[in-house]
């Protein structure tokens, strides 16, 4: 069994400190049984990086549907997301605040929360340098993958999107009718994800992180945790992609 205290030392012990920012990607079940489950990892993060940190989780609610003749319905106080026990319970605690984005949503909690969501919604696409995945990464946040791999790193989604990569957006934009904090509605228009695009190979990029020495690798209970500097993720990423826009790609044509 996996205890509180087992988690906040395994955080540490892979480079956390109070004041640190971390956007969190995550599968509960990777760790064995914990104790107090997803509510119990989440505090984990939060007293590992004290007072002055924020977690970060992405809250996803896309969908293969999502266009310009089926645009995505979203209401940031009650639209479930689909990335797992533990965002799902975060994004519901009391002191979380859930950017507006429709499809790439990520809630926070902590002392930098509105800033790092502020202006999702303003973003051309939902990635791009105005959505949370970015600003973690110039703010010299981590991100951190509990029991899961690249394929769950949305951060390469947004090296995509800063590199201009051609396969990855829908050439419309779709404008999006949005639910705020106070059911006000607000519109959104972006070119959302191509569902529809060729098959990509995130896990590409984790010899290479682990290679540049910008990747940490530990182990908590049975799960394998990484933490990655997110800023060096996301100019070492952009710089390849921009290189060779179709690096990510399983067949290359």
């Amino acid at each position: 069994m996996i205890y509180r205290k087992d988690l906040v030392q395994g955080f540490k012990d892979l480079g956390l400190r109070d004041g640190d920012t971390v956007l969190v990607h995550s599968s509960l079940s990777s760790f064995g049984y914990v104790d107090g489950g997803a509510e119990t990892v989440i505090d984990s993060l939060l007293e590992a990086v004290g007072e002055s940190g924020t977690v970060m989780v992405p809250t996803l609610t896309g969908k293969p549907t999502d266009g310009r003749e089926s645009p995505p319905k979203f209401d940031v106080r009650v639209t479930p997301c689909w990335t797992g026990r533990i965002p799902e319970t975060f994004r519901q605690r009391p002191e979380a605040r859930r950017s507006l984005h429709p499809t790439h949503s990520v809630s926070a909690i902590g002392a930098g929360k509105n800033e790092l969501l502020k202006g999702h919604e303003n973003g051309a696409s939902p990635c791009d340098r105005f959505s949370p995945y970015y600003k973690n990464a110039m703010a010299g946040g981590y991100v951190m993958l509990i029991g899961v791999d690249q394929e769950s790193n949305t951060t390469i989604h947004c090296c995509e999107e800063v590199a201009g990569v051609p396969y990855h957006l829908q050439k419309d934009i779709t404008d999006i009718v949005i639910k705020g904090y106070n059911g006000e509605e607000i519109v959104v228009r972006n070119r959302l994800h191509d569902w529809n695009k060729p098959p990509t190979d995130f896990n590409r990029f984790d010899a290479v992180f682990r290679e540049h020495g910008i990747m940490k690798t530990g182990k908590i209970g049975n799960s394998t945790i990484r933490l990655i500097n997110a800023k060096a993720m996301v100019e070492l990423a952009v710089d390849m992609l921009a290189k060779n826009p179709y690096y990510l790609l399983t067949d290359k044509g």
